[in-house]
């Protein structure tokens, strides 16, 4: 196979979550198991990190595998979904899995799938696992992903795991209430294995404790002995002073992930990174923490976190899609304090885009547009939808036709924003 046709089997042979939806989605572990057992217990072979969690699981993922590769690691590094290439989605030290490792990989075990008919999704797990232990890799940071309980990714047994901010997301799969989906994510959190809650929040934190006490799993809240407090932020790089146990801990720390979202996130990962440190396998020096996260897109390849892609008109794009993910994307953008905002928006059909819709400021100027997949929200439906909200704007037939209409109409000192959906931005030139 030449590597479009292995992509074209994968996309169009296997169930994909991100092609079809939610009836891609398989509710057990059978397939995981069965097609990991032919592959000989690959995810054995390595330690690992697990992250789950609504929003900021991909940004944390993404700093612990910097750090842990800072610190001397091969480190294998698991997320989904892609935004350009899926080789995105595997890597080593920051390297995507070659081209050719996938192409022989899908060759020799067709067959094997053809028995089993995984998912997409469970297939590329399974890669992931093989991979990783072929490598030989020290330790892998591996991010579920969707929910947690019956995630592919959810046969591991690792050193740790981590949970980042609950919110409503896939409500038809996970839940409709925060309690109902905190459920779903504390299931990675298994027996006698110590488990990280990013923040505490008082409509989920009887769930975690409930799950860590059922298992014998001690449980930490970050925010309990982690205080991070904001310094500054630009366009490159934002600052923070780190307190533990009410002690500063590391002042001055830098981030090269400029979201201000990223404070909630922060806490989760060194509260992960203090485990790590207890435990006699792992050296994670102060230097290494810092060289980490000050360089975690260099180091890991991480993109479209509020992402600059233009200076004049200054253009940013974010994957934020859910209503926690467009609430920090606002607040950021009111901070820009810009003379106009030209919001290019688009959505995905088994979203609530009509709660996002309300949220959004009515003095913007819209570009509507559809990402090219099948999930994607048609044109004609999105825009009556914001129409009802109040909002005012063209539509365009694709992402690229709404960008470059944004372009041409926003002067030098306005902002265009790029987001409402992963694929939205997925679909950028740029990236």
């Amino acid at each position: 196979m030449t590597y479009q046709e292995c992509l074209d089997y994968l996309y169009q042979q296997l169930p994909m979550f991100h092609r079809i939806g939610n009836a891609a989605f398989k509710k057990s572990l059978d397939n995981i198991l069965a097609l990991c057992g032919a592959l000989g217990q690959p995810q054995q072979q390595f330690k690992t990190v697990h992250v789950a969690g609504t929003n900021g699981k991909g940004s944390s993922s993404h700093m612990l595998a910097a750090v842990l590769q800072q610190a001397g690691y091969k480190t294998g590094l698991y997320t989904s979904p892609h935004l350009k290439s899926f080789t995105e989605r595997v890597r080593v030290n920051g390297v995507e899995v070659p081209q050719a490792y996938l192409i022989d990989f899908v060759a020799e075990h067709k067959p094997l799938f053809a028995r089993i008919q995984p998912s997409f999704f469970e297939m590329t797990v399974a890669l992931a696992f093989r991979y990783f232990a072929d490598q030989q890799v020290d330790v892998a940071v591996i991010e579920v992903g969707l929910g947690g309980r019956l995630d592919s990714t959810n046969i591991i047994t690792p050193e740790v795991s981590l949970i980042t901010n609950i919110g409503l997301d896939h409500q038809a799969l996970l839940g409709d209430t925060l309690p109902a989906i905190a459920a779903e994510k504390a299931g990675i959190i298994k027996p006698g294995i110590p488990a990280v809650i990013s923040t505490k929040h008082a409509e989920t934190e009887a769930v975690f404790r409930a799950k860590a006490a059922e298992v014998a799993a001690s449980l930490y809240f970050a925010t309990d002995q982690f205080r991070v407090e904001p310094l500054e932020v630009d366009l490159n790089r934002q600052l923070f002073q780190v307190y533990r146990n009410g002690a500063l801990y590391l002042a001055g720390l830098e981030l090269d992930l400029t979201g201000i979202y990223q404070q909630y996130n922060l806490p989760g990962v060194l509260q992960t990174l203090a485990i790590l440190q207890e435990q006699r396998e792992f050296s994670i020096p102060e230097q290494a923490i810092r060289q980490g996260l000050a360089a975690t897109k260099t180091l890991t390849g991480l993109k479209g976190r509020w992402q600059v892609l233009h200076q004049k008109p200054l253009t940013i794009c974010d994957t934020g899609h859910n209503e926690d993910g467009i609430r920090q994307v606002l607040t950021q953008l009111a901070m820009l304090q810009p003379r106009q905002v030209h919001f290019v928006f688009g959505a995905v059909n088994d979203k609530d885009v009509t709660t996002i819709l309300q949220l959004l400021p009515k003095n913007y100027i819209y570009y509507f547009c559809q990402a090219q997949i099948p999930r994607a929200l048609p044109i004609a439906e999105l825009i009556a939808k914001a129409a009802a909200a109040g909002l005012q704007g063209q539509r365009y037939a694709t992402v690229a036709e709404a960008i470059a209409a944004a372009r041409r109409n926003a002067a030098p000192d306005e902002v265009i924003f790029i987001g409402g959906s992963t694929f939205v931005v997925a679909e950028i030139e740029e990236l």
